[in-house]
């Protein structure tokens, strides 16, 4: 079968919790969730999702209209079978491998002034060994790690050797060994997206030192569009020839897992459209602020339909490069 697009990462069950107490407190330039060591805290709310880079990123895609595969790892676990139902229910194709042991696992804990935290077991996502055939126009490429992590690379080359299109969405794991780790992997690529921090980090500059221009030009040297998010700042993207920048609107923050996932896979969704590197920003937008109205990272993904319609409410602002 010849795929629209295939996601590489990792698949999780995630489970949201809202405690009815919790204390938070400033320290050392953050906020801190503090507990005390023996207590019991009750909860006022729970929330049992599928989550994970590769699942979220397929999902998104396969919503969209987009014949999808996905390529990663499931345990033999009842976790397992959470994830296998979702991929069926949203009409995604599983590549990967079924692995003795647990499936990656997240516990996520909301209400945290429009955050969350969030304790992950990798679980069988760390051991993923095999990269099948990559029949598809393009590859969507999230983080993975331990024993995994050497599929990204032989992904990459692999998409280099039949002309394949890929997206890579390193996570800040990823991102702080630097580009003489990732360098091989991004170079070449249809379209770098992170964060801000993880660019700093993929540059091995201080956090905050260089300023967004700088590292768009940096990094636009060796992947053809490169996408760098702040927040609440908005997004900052060139495709080598302009810089463009996206500011978000000021709509309700319910819940935020998931909406750099969602940012990016419509993003490339957009460019697989055939829209420029401008007006796909405003799908990834339009994705992102979509999904932060609810918890969990799948369940307010869009439609075609509604997906072209959101995105007509962003502006982006060009400049020269």
């Amino acid at each position: 079968m010849q795929f629209d697009i295939i996601t590489l990462g990792s698949a999780t069950v995630d489970v949201f919790v809202q405690p009815s107490k919790r204390e938070l407190r400033e320290h050392d330039g953050h906020v801190d969730v503090c507990y005390h060591v023996g207590e019991k805290v009750l909860i006022d709310d729970l929330v049992v999702d599928t989550g994970g880079g590769g699942t979220n990123a397929a999902c998104a895609f396969a919503r969209l209209g987009f014949r999808t595969g996905w390529i990663g790892a499931v345990g033999d676990d009842h976790n397992a079978d959470l994830v296998n139902a979702m991929l069926k229910k949203e009409r995604i194709t599983p590549l990967g491998q079924v692995i003795p042991g647990m499936t990656g696992y997240s516990v996520v804990m909301v209400g945290l002034r429009h955050d969350r935290f969030i304790l992950a077991y990798k679980g069988v996502n760390d051991k993923l060994s095999k990269l099948p055939p990559l029949n598809a126009k393009w590859l969507y490429m999230s983080s993975l790690t331990g024993a995994s992590e050497r599929l990204l690379a032989a992904a990459a080359r692999e998409c280099k050797k039949r002309k394949i299109k890929y997206a890579f969405n390193p996570s800040m794991y990823l991102a702080a060994q630097g580009l003489e780790i990732l360098g091989g992997v991004i170079e070449g690529a249809e379209l770098l997206i992170l964060n801000k921090e993880e660019a700093s980090a993929l540059l091995d500059v201080v956090a905050g030192s260089a300023p967004v221009p700088q590292m768009l030009r940096d990094l636009s040297k060796i992947a053809k569009n490169v996408v760098i998010t702040d927040g609440p700042a908005g997004a900052f993207a060139t495709d080598g020839k302009s810089r463009f920048t996206i500011k978000p609107r000021p709509i309700k923050v319910v819940e935020t897992t998931g909406a750099g996932d969602a940012f990016a896979s419509g993003v490339v969704a957009g460019l697989m459209m055939g829209e420029q590197l401008s007006d796909a920003l405003c799908f990834g937008m339009a994705e992102a602020e979509s999904v932060i109205g609810a918890v969990g990272a799948k369940n307010n993904l869009l439609n075609k339909k509604a997906l072209q319609k959101d995105a007509l409410r962003y502006v982006v602002v060009e400049e020269a490069f």
